[in-house]
């Protein structure tokens, strides 16, 4: 059984035996696994044109107890898939840091299956193990005729390690329309990953609809060209480039990734990577040292020196921006829908250095230098979030100037800002450069496309450790999780995106999901064994995924400057 991510425990109960789907197969969802049957009526049903019809739990199970076989030819003839929340699997099965919820029991034998979760986020994830036994072409969106599908029988006993299983998907720097959206938030499903951090706004773009401030969008979420390739590059592409979601759009996409138990969490940068919020507004920037007016969206890549003013019309602003994001991503739906991301990373602090605008702001407040400009402004928005039950993260440059009381921090620099955080107390998504940025290249080889940092390899992936040696006990358990980031400054097409992302994210997946033993002590061939069943599920899924041999002719872009690294990245 190739299973990705693997799970905790998984073995046959026979040799050869299996159970064998067909045109009377039925599911039988109890209270709570509704929503699990409709996906995999859709799903399942559409790579085998079962109908998979609807079946009464009660009388499935009460033929059972009688041990009463199906009438021959009707419904159940060919067996029930049988979905049940059970909260007891989540106490019995909730391993240390993992949401108990989300444990599942697979059950495969003559008379069908069994799939128990601890919630209805546990079924979903057993059913995601439940296609991945019917085969590859289960992953396909319509039969290729008439075949037979048959699951082994055995027995499956799975939990997460964290559960915080983020991947973060910029689409400010390269916008992907909702469809692409959509299909990222599939293949997350299909890898147990369940936390989308949604990279919406940035110096080269703004993405998200803000009704109350139209410019946000009219204006700031169109670039008038592109660089090519690294910003050394001196390749331009000449063509405007842009998009937003609409408010509906991003409701579409929240509800999208709740019925795959996945959640967003949208980020909006503050106060730096504010190019494009400060185009459509030049009073947002500091109009005393810059001509905010001749800003364009930044079609160059780097850091933008053009960051926020540090002025109460400043944070009206911001706050009646939250307030639109609040509404469009709801608390309550799931574990992690209470985050809001602010960013926090990257801030250049020259342009307040010399304002006297900001120089006074400083003396005002009773701050010590800029930094503690830049706290000040996370700070707000703690409490402001805070205020309406809502919680903040930014990147580890929150750190910067006193970390705001109830601040989680996304350690992206490597991993001494989260190991600072966990240790005063605050909660941690590790998520460092040096090991997870899927935009860094996967080889070292010159066919490489526009080769980004140091290679970072499958098996580089494979080994990562979201919780450093140094934390240990309380410290340790604030590690609430790990995340993926890709990065698309470089990254100029879907295809692209798929490319720098695949195959890494199914490695980075298993780190994620599976209780694996020490970095060192992985068994990084036994994981290339069972990827190779999971190229051909990436293949009927139709991702352009980067192959273990090096890219394909059409992967690769010659002549476009990259920015490699030489040597292994530095542990911090």
């Amino acid at each position: 059984m190739d299973l990705i991510p693997a799970p905790r425990s998984a073995a046959r109960t026979s040799d050869t035996a299996t159970f064998a789907l067909g045109q009377g197969t039925v599911l039988a969802a109890g209270e709570g696994a509704e929503g699990v049957a409709r996906w995999l009526r859709a799903e399942i049903g559409a790579a085998t044109g079962l109908p998979l019809a609807p079946a009464d739990p009660a009388a499935a199970d009460a033929a059972d107890a009688a041990d009463a076989p199906a009438p021959t030819g009707g419904p159940g003839a060919d067996g029930v898939i049988r979905l049940t929340v059970d909260p007891a699997l989540a106490l019995a099965g909730r391993p240390a840091g993992a949401a108990g919820a989300e444990a599942y029991r697979l059950e495969i034998g003559p008379g069908g299956v069994r799939l128990t979760g601890g919630g209805p986020a546990g079924v979903f994830w057993g059913a995601q193990t439940l296609r991945q036994l019917l085969g590859p072409q289960a992953y396909r969106t319509a039969p290729l005729g008439e075949r037979t599908w048959e699951l082994p029988h055995c027995r499956v006993e799975d939990a997460p390690r964290f559960g915080w299983r983020g991947f973060m998907l910029d689409v400010s720097r390269h916008f992907l329309t909702k469809r692409e959206v959509l299909r990222h938030l599939d293949l997350m499903a299909a890898h147990k990953l369940n936390v989308l951090h949604f990279h919406l706004t940035d110096d080269q773009g703004w993405r998200i609809e803000i009704k109350r401030h139209p410019k946000l969008t009219e204006d700031a979420s169109w670039r008038p060209r592109t660089k090519v390739g690294h910003r050394a590059s001196d390749i331009w592409d000449e063509r405007p480039h842009g998009g937003f979601y609409t408010q509906d759009d991003l409701r579409e996409i929240v509800a999208y990734a709740a019925a795959r138990h996945i959640t967003v969490v949208p980020e909006i940068d503050i106060p730096g990577h504010s190019q494009a919020a400060i185009h459509a507004y030049p009073w947002l920037g500091n109009t005393d040292v810059v001509d905010t007016a001749a800003l364009d969206v930044w079609g160059d890549w780097g850091v933008s020196e053009n960051v926020l003013a540090p002025t109460e019309e400043v944070l009206r602003f911001y706050e009646g921006v939250f307030e639109e994001v609040l509404d469009i991503f709801p608390a309550g739906i799931a574990e992690y829908s209470a985050f809001v991301h602010v960013g926090g990373d990257e801030c250049p602090k020259h342009q307040w250095k010399s304002s006297p605008a900001a120089q006074a702001r400083i003396r005002e407040l009773g701050l010590a230098d800029e930094d503690e400009l830049q706290s000040w402004f996370i700070r707000h928005f703690d409490r402001w979030l805070a205020d309406r039950g809502r919680r903040l993260i930014g990147w580890d440059e929150i750190l910067e100037g006193g970390l705001a009381d109830g601040a989680t921090v996304s350690s992206w620099r490597g991993y001494a800002g989260g190991i600072a955080a966990a240790r005063a107390g605050h909660d941690v998504v590790m998520c460092p450069e040096q090991r997870v940025y899927l935009n860094y290249r996967e080889s070292g080889a010159p066919d490489e496309p526009v080769p980004i940092a140091q290679v970072r390899t499958l098996e580089d992936v494979y080994r990562f450790e979201p919780v450093p040696p140094q934390l240990e006990g309380p410290a340790a358990e604030h590690v609430i999780g790990t995340q993926a980031n890709v990065w698309s400054e470089v990254l100029e097409s879907p295809q692209r995106f798929d490319y720098q992302v695949y195959p890494r994210l199914a490695a980075f997946a298993e780190v994620a999901w599976s209780a694996l033993p020490p970095s060192a002590e992985r068994d990084f061939a036994g994981f290339s064994a069972r990827m190779e069943e999971h190229y051909a599920r990436l293949d009927a899924l139709g991702v352009d995924y980067r192959p273990p041999g090096g890219p394909r002719p059409w992967q690769r872009r010659p002549g476009v400057l990259g920015r490699p690294i030489e040597g292994p990245p530095p542990i911090v």
